[in-house]
C-alpha cells in the first residue's frame, strides 16, 4: 500500500510534464534536448541562489513572517528570471518557433524544479505507514508550478524575443511576469504572515496558475496579431 501511495503521488507530481511534452507539438518537433538544456540551466541557477541564500540570509529562531527576509528572498528569487532570459535567448536551439521554444524551456524548468524539491520528500514521505495529503497536494502543487514556469517562459518569451509587440501591452506583460516571479514570496507570505494551511495555499496556486495561463495566452495572441 505504501508504494502504491508512492507511484500515484509520483505519477500526479511528474506524469503531467510528460503528457503535456507527448499531448503538445514538442514531441513532434523534438524539442526534448530544448527542455534537457532548460532544466541543467535550471540546476545552475538554483546553485546560485543556494549560495546567496545561505550568504545574506541569517538563520531564523521562529517560522514567523520576517518583511525584510522575504524582502531579500524575493530579490534573490529574480536570478531565476536572468537564469530564464538565458535559457530563452543565449542557448543554441533546433529551428523551432517561438511559441515551441518558450513551452520546451518552460517545461524542462518546471521539470527540474519537481525534481530538485520534491523528489526525495517523496520517496522518503510518501513511502511511510501512515497516509498523509500533503504528498498529493505537493503533486497538485507542481501541477500549478508547471503552469507558473511556462506562463513567465511565455512573458519572457514577448519581453526578450518579440520586437514588434504593441506599445499598450508592455506595461501588463512586465507586470504580469513580476507577479509570477514572485509567487513563492507571496505563498510563504499567505503560510507564516496570514497561517494559510496548506491545502488553501495550494488552491490559491492553482487558481493564479490557471489566471496567469490565460492570461499570457491572450497577450501572446495579442502580439501574435498583425500590427495595423
Amino acid at each position: 500500500m505504501t508504494m502504491f501511495h508512492f507511484f500515484n503521488c509520483a505519477i500526479l507530481t511528474f506524469g503531467p510534464h510528460a503528457v503535456y511534452y507527448s499531448a503538445t507539438p514538442l514531441s513532434e518537433y523534438d524539442t526534448l534536448g530544448t527542455s534537457v538544456k532548460a532544466a541543467l540551466v535550471y540546476l545552475g541557477t538554483a546553485l546560485v541562489k543556494l549560495v546567496c541564500l545561505a550568504t545574506f540570509l541569517k538563520v531564523s529562531e521562529n517560522d514567523g513572517f520576517d518583511p525584510y527576509q522575504e524582502l531579500l528572498k524575493a530579490v534573490i528569487g529574480f536570478i531565476d528570471v536572468a537564469g530564464l532570459y538565458f535559457a530563452l535567448t543565449q542557448l543554441t536551439h533546433r529551428n523551432i518557433s517561438q511559441n515551441h521554444k518558450f513551452q520546451a524551456v518552460g517545461l524542462g524548468w518546471a521539470f527540474a524544479d519537481s525534481v530538485l524539491h520534491r523528489l526525495a520528500p517523496l520517496w522518503v514521505g510518501a513511502r511511510g505507514l501512515e497516509f498523509t495529503w500533503d504528498f498529493i497536494l505537493q503533486g497538485l502543487e507542481a501541477n500549478a508550478n508547471l503552469v507558473l514556469s511556462i506562463s513567465l517562459a511565455a512573458l519572457g518569451s514577448l519581453m526578450w524575443l518579440r520586437k514588434n509587440k504593441p506599445k499598450t501591452l508592455i506595461p501588463i506583460i512586465y507586470a504580469c511576469a513580476g507577479i509570477v516571479a514572485t509567487m513563492p514570496s507571496i505563498t510563504s507570505y499567505l503560510r507564516r504572515g496570514l497561517g494559510w494551511h496548506f491545502p488553501k495555499v495550494v488552491g490559491f496556486e492553482l487558481f493564479t496558475s490557471l489566471s496567469m495561463a490565460f492570461i499570457s495566452w491572450q497577450l501572446f495572441s495579442a502580439c501574435q496579431r498583425p500590427s495595423s
